[in-house]
């Protein structure tokens, strides 16, 4: 039996399965199973008011969760699904209240990563995902990264090699009148509107999350985090760290370039790896620089804001 067909199984009879999409590894269970659902919740020490997203194989599952599609949220799916795009939509009574902490609406998506894909269709069930690390911890881009910190929490992890996004979808609800966008994160806001028109920024979470990432303190490293201003003065000791676009001052005997040339995507790509490898080198405080407020710059400016453990 195949590693995929042994996981599908795993998720049929109600365990966990970690596996590799193209923005982190998720912790998956069926959704439709709201015993196997908790169980996400009690391996990652989740609040269950945080709801999940639910990743399908295609938009005729999708179908089958959710009242309507607008057809403003169709033109995006017909684009950029499968991908880096979560939609949040009114629900069918078919999933459960603890996959959505009891709102009206449900996130869901369809992966582009050939294992997660395969995992949906041989279980024949939708799969509620967080990502597969303990809550508001930096999010998993390995199988190594799952083992670490989920451990034996898990009944099985599938690697899929490194995640090739490497930060979490972007997530746009569709749950009022115009679309809001919630979460930025592996498609770009600009690619988006060039489909659709206009999309309103999301102000806060309101009393509640309305979907995953948005709380103001997550995806953090366990060492102090600060994220700094070009015109802030930088002190650089023997146990401070440096994570930015590109090269830092001198001084900085710790440090992590997300991309050398410049690139946002791949900047991305190596931004929860690079805060990981941080984090293990026992520093007083990491100095993290916000990279160009463009494209997927949003969303790792979004990451690093979240992950700052000083808030103004």
């Amino acid at each position: 039996m195949s590693d995929i067909k042994k996981a599908a199984q795993i998720i049929q009879d109600g365990g966990l399965v970690a596996f590799p999409t193209e923005t982190v590894y998720g912790l998956g269970a069926d959704a439709l199973n709201p015993y196997a659902v908790a169980a996400i919740f009690e391996a990652k020490n989740r609040p269950t008011f945080d709801p999940l997203i639910v990743h399908v194989a295609d938009l005729r599952q999708a179908e089958i969760l959710v009242h309507a599609i607008p057809k403003k949220a169709l033109q995006l799916i017909e684009k950029f699904w499968p991908g880096p795009l979560t939609l949040v939509l009114p629900k069918s009574s078919l999933v459960p209240d603890i996959v959505t902490s009891s709102l009206p609406t449900v996130a869901i998506r369809v992966p582009n990563h050939p294992i997660a894909l395969e995992l949906i269709r041989e279980s024949g069930r939708p799969i509620a995902a967080p990502s597969a690390n303990p809550f508001g911890q930096v999010s998993p881009t390995t199988a190594d990264h799952v083992r670490q910190s989920l451990g034996n929490k898990v009944n099985m992890i599938l690697d899929g090699g490194p995640c090739q996004v490497g930060v979490e979808s972007t997530i746009i609800s569709f749950a009022e009148k115009e679309p809001v966008l919630l979460r930025p994160g592996g498609l770009s806001l600009e690619e988006m509107e060039a489909v659709i028109g206009k999309i309103i920024i999301s102000k806060g979470m309101g009393d509640k999350p309305m979907a995953p990432g948005q709380l103001e303190q997550h995806y953090s490293p366990r060492t102090p985090l600060r994220l700094i201003l070009s015109s802030d003065p930088l002190v650089a000791t023997a146990k401070t760290g440096w994570l930015g676009l590109q090269n830092p001052p001198s001084g900085f005997d710790f440090v992590e370039v997300l991309s050398p040339k410049g690139d946002l995507k791949e900047a991305a790509a190596n931004l929860f790896a690079a805060m990981r490898r941080l984090d293990e080198k026992n520093l007083d405080l990491i100095l993290a620089h916000p990279v160009p407020e463009q494209g997927l710059g949003r969303a790792i400016n979004d990451r690093l804001s979240r992950a700052s453990h000083f808030k103004t």
